[in-house]
């Protein structure tokens, strides 16, 4: 680790900012791994919105009035600028009003708090249970701003709130995510006491009870004042494409290289579905794999082992080869996560390492196969050199970054570098097994196709077999570029159409990366060393696509 860095007035500025985050969003501890307000919750009211936005402004009316004193502090400013200003406009297009879908909104973080939370005392079963009772509060205040967009006409897509009404009545089931949750509580593996386990299971009764009523609420009252339209139009699709990448692209251009990239994507496919079974197309072979009991894991126990056997592997030969990799960061746990949707995602270790980075792997009720040659990407993009890297040693370089620097970032900048890192794996070798390349490219194809199916839908393009993209046209071709069941594939468009901008930012922000790292080997030439610039890049912590590009490129 380099040398501390004197905190200037904007590293203060900026880690106030986080102070201000973790008072007025209590999850924000949890993410963070920091003690105090345990139990609390967002005010996700109008009035508790305009207070975070309020008081955003006051931080950047300080920034816009501070003297950076170097390059740090220059980066520092100009991206917090970029996100207050940003989280601001928001605020004035009334998306909270309509801040409900299938996947990232109050409706699933109210809940999905509880999956970072620890477990393994009586202290932090206590913490569970006075969040579990703070839960009807948070639905409430939930409730109050989608009922203003009622009254203001800003309402989600109906698509949207009849999925959700389908999730917020499992959480409200006496068999849901709250007693699942409580009903087997062990500090330490010795049950919890009769009087803690009373608290338990009253928070879980009040929590499913929320979760019921805000069913209630969608179905009576918000449903029947959702549109059937799911585009949300060229103008809410700019912002949100801004907010996703850190980055103002060009959206037409974005969509037409999106049908090129996609159409490469095929063209590499069908050249290793050759040198996987001669002759054969890209369905083939995939069916040919599929078949391959060398290639199959069997039960979430297999999974797991796996995942944390190929991940330990890439840490420990990239560590060695590639990459930099201090010893708090190698740590990395696999786990099954305790919901069914069907996701992986990643977690990042709490600001003192006690809690590592966690890869995640939500499986649906029923699966119980899985494809080891579709899924090695995957174990590279939620780790190492993808996001546990990348998020880890943000989290790591406490010396040169401050609080925000090391929890900021976009999708485009993390997203982008995770699909950049399966493509840097490929060029690094670990992927020459045809059958583990065609997994990468699988993923890859998906990610290009969903660039077209968003910028398409939203902006209600014209599709390329003719007609206007809608949704029964998202799934047909998601169907044709996806290699996946079908209740998963209904379940990504569904995510699309409800959350726009954001599937989109994995492959740009993969392209603006790559032309990042072009655009440096050509102004070094010979004197270009790839590792140097991964290290100076990702030392910059998570920050908007523009900012990065401005902050390496000088």
């Amino acid at each position: 680790m380099t040398d501390e860095r004197t905190s200037t007035e904007i590293d203060r500025i900026a880690d106030g900012w986080v102070d201000t985050l973790v008072e007025l969003c209590p999850e924000w501890a949890v993410w963070l791994g920091r003690p105090g307000n345990e139990g609390g919750y967002s005010d996700y009211s109008p009035e508790g919105r305009d207070r975070v936005v309020a008081a955003g402004r006051q931080v950047a009316d300080r920034l816009r009035a501070a003297v950076p004193a170097d390059a740090v502090d220059e980066v520092t400013r100009t991206d917090l600028l970029r996100e207050l200003d940003l989280a601001a406009e928001k605020h004035e297009a009334r998306l909270f009003l309509r801040d409900l879908n299938v996947i990232a909104s109050p409706a699933q973080e109210i809940r999905e708090v509880f999956d970072l939370m620890p477990t393994g005392t009586d202290a932090s079963w206590e913490h569970i249970a006075k969040r579990l009772g703070n839960v009807p509060e948070a639905i409430r205040g939930y409730t109050a701003s989608l009922r203003r967009g009622i009254d203001e006409g800003v309402v989600p897509a109906l698509r949207q709130v009849r999925e959700v009404i389908g999730e917020a009545r499992g959480h409200a089931a006496s068999d849901g995510f709250f007693f699942t949750l409580t009903g087997g509580a062990e500090a330490g593996g010795v049950p919890v006491a009769d009087a803690l386990r009373r608290d338990l299971e009253a928070g879980a009764t009040a929590a499913a009870a929320a979760y019921g009523e805000l069913a209630d609420f969608l179905e009576t009252e918000l449903a029947p004042r959702a549109p059937e339209r799911d585009a949300v139009g060229r103008e809410l699709y700019a912002l949100a494409s801004r907010d996703f990448l850190g980055a103002t692209i060009d959206l037409d251009e974005t969509y037409e290289w999106g049908l090129e990239e996609l159409a490469r994507m095929v063209r590499e496919q069908e050249q290793i579905a050759e040198q996987i079974l001669p002759g054969a197309t890209v369905a083939e072979a995939v069916a040919h794999l599929k078949q391959d009991p060398s290639r199959k894991l069997h039960g979430t126990d297999a999974l797991q082992r796996w995942m944390q056997d190929l991940s330990d592997r890439a840490v420990e030969e990239l560590g060695r080869t590639h990459f930099d990799i201090p010893a708090e960061v190698r740590a990395l746990e696999c786990r099954i996560a305790p919901t069914q949707t069907g996701g992986i995602y990643y977690t990042g270790p709490s600001d003192d390492f006690a809690r590592p980075g966690r890869m995640w792997w939500s499986v649906p009720e029923g699966v119980t196969e899985f494809d080891t040659w579709l899924e090695t990407t995957t174990v590279y993009h939620e780790g190492v050199p993808g996001h546990h890297l990348q998020i880890a040693l943000a989290t790591y370089n406490k010396a040169q970054l401050n609080s925000w620097r090391r929890i900021a970032g976009t999708s485009g900048h993390a997203e982008g570098w995770a699909l950049y890192a399966e493509r840097l794996m490929d060029e690094l070798g670990y992927l020459d097994d045809p059958a583990d390349r065609m997994g990468m490219l699988d993923g890859q194809r998906m990610r290009a196709a969903r660039v077209v199916l968003d910028l398409g839908v939203h902006l209600e393009k014209p599709h390329p077999d003719g007609g206007t993209w809608d949704a029964e046209k998202a799934l047909a071709f998601m169907r044709a570029n996806y290699n996946a069941d079908d209740a998963t594939i209904r379940f990504e468009v569904n995510r699309y159409l409800g959350w726009p901008g954001q599937a989109p930012a994995y492959k740009v922000g993969q392209r603006i990366w790559e032309q990042l790292r072009d655009e440096v080997a050509r102004r070094e030439g010979a004197e270009f060393d790839i590792k140097r610039f991964h290290r100076r890049a990702l030392d910059l912590g998570g920050i908007g696509l523009d900012t990065l590009r401005s902050a390496v490129l000088g």
